[in-house]
């Protein structure tokens, strides 16, 4: 058994049974491949690798036949390859992506020229209609050229998706390897969430004391970052509004902070969006602020709480879908159920997920979802198996 069995499906099965053929040309950012294809693998899938000759003096071919179990394609031979991973048989490739892509190849994949590997199998995927995604990488005064920017709209125009690049320092970068394989998933996913703009909502709030010190809730933000990170992968543009957290927020989405409930409730009028999810765990109460900081000698800190505006009655003013979450502990699951229900009925909500926290480990978590009909659904697992399921019920929403 090759080496690369011991990972695949590591981090998830949702590439399971997908080949991607992975194009590696001539930029220095072919370095990251190796990483690239076994995290592809980690979600279950089976790489295979085309490299052009430039390439090949960055990576050795030897490398990315350990990194996948394949051994890589250098060159076009009598087997016809791109034909037989890229035409028409039934044993081709899912999908392409070129990763790193550069100005050469953008340009010639434009033109339909096909004078090198990775040229030729581009030529065939898009004649064929395998999805195609590519990811830049040059100097940024390459990327900017006119001519170049002229060919990568002719290539979205084809509809080939081009990620990224991330400019820093003058480079044109290439997308982070979490990305690409978010890209990834994406365009082989479901998709129906597609056209959909969602706003997920989470992280916790924080309440200032003085100039030091804080009120907050417990929580890591891990369920919003799920939650946003499964939408985008289903097709949907995805914004995420979020508080403190503990965890890596995902590179690709466009993320807005805040610390605040008010800065938060300042917020509300931007929102333009088709539906709207709040797992945060946002203040119910803050104190009178002191300015500076209160001095450590006090023998004793007394702190007067006042109660905070719920966000979900400034959002239920709303022409704009929308699903909360109740967290409770302690209580029993009828308990749960007749409170959860009355906070939808209070906000006229479209969904609720309702869960104790005694259930909830860093993540896993167990959840009930009801909707304004009444259809119960319920959910356990990681928290990526449950953000699943309660999209599942979002995509019913849309119905």
């Amino acid at each position: 058994m090759h080496p690369v069995e011991g990972i695949r499906g590591q981090m998830s099965n949702r590439l399971s049974g997908k080949r991607i053929l992975l194009g590696i040309t001539g930029s220095i950012a072919a370095v990251q491949c190796f990483e690239l294809a076994r995290d592809l693998i980690r979600h279950g899938a089976d790489v295979e690798v085309v490299m052009s000759k430039e390439a090949a003096k960055l990576v050795t071919p030897y490398a990315m036949e350990f990194a996948t179990g394949n051994p890589p394609i250098t060159d076009i031979g009598g087997r016809v390859e791109h034909v037989d991973l890229c035409g028409e048989s039934e044993d081709r490739v899912d999908l392409l992506l070129i990763a790193p892509c550069t100005a050469n190849t953008i340009s010639k994949m434009a033109l339909g020229i096909d004078d090198t590997p990775v040229t030729t199998f581009a030529t065939t995927a898009i004649g064929t209609g395998i999805p195609v995604l590519v990811a830049p990488a040059m100097h940024g005064s390459m990327y900017r050229h006119p001519i170049v920017q002229k060919n990568v709209q002719a290539l979205e125009e084809i509809g080939v998706e081009v990620i990224g690049p991330r400019f820093s320092m003058g480079k044109a970068r290439i997308a982070s390897n979490r990305e690409l394989v978010a890209r990834t998933l994406r365009a082989l996913g479901r998709g129906d969430l597609s056209g959909k703009r969602l706003l997920i909502i989470g992280g916790s709030s924080e309440e200032p004391i003085d100039g030091m010190r804080v009120i907050t809730n417990k929580g890591t933000g891990e369920t919003a970052v799920e939650l946003a990170s499964a939408a985008f992968e289903r097709g949907a543009d995805v914004e995420l509004w979020m508080g403190r957290h503990q965890i890596e927020l995902p590179d690709y989405l466009e993320i807005r902070r805040f610390v605040r409930l008010r800065e938060l409730e300042d917020m509300v009028g931007d929102i333009d969006h088709d539906l709207v999810m709040v797992p945060a765990a946002l203040s119910d109460y803050a104190p009178e602020e002191v300015e500076g900081k209160i001095p450590t000698s006090e023998e004793e800190l007394v702190l007067r709480l006042m109660p905070l505006p719920k966000l979900l009655s400034r959002l239920s003013e709303r022409d704009y879908r929308l699903v909360g979450f109740k967290a409770e502990r302690g209580i029993t699951e009828g308990e749960l159920r007749e409170r959860a229900r009355s906070r939808l009925i209070e906000y006229g909500l479209d969904l609720i997920v309702a869960n104790d926290l005694a259930m909830v480990n860093r993540g896993r978590t167990e959840v009930i979802i009801i909707s304004k009909s009444g259809d119960e659904a319920r959910a356990s697992g990681t928290k990526r198996e449950v953000a699943d399921r309660i999209l599942d019920e979002v995509s019913k929403v849309f119905s």
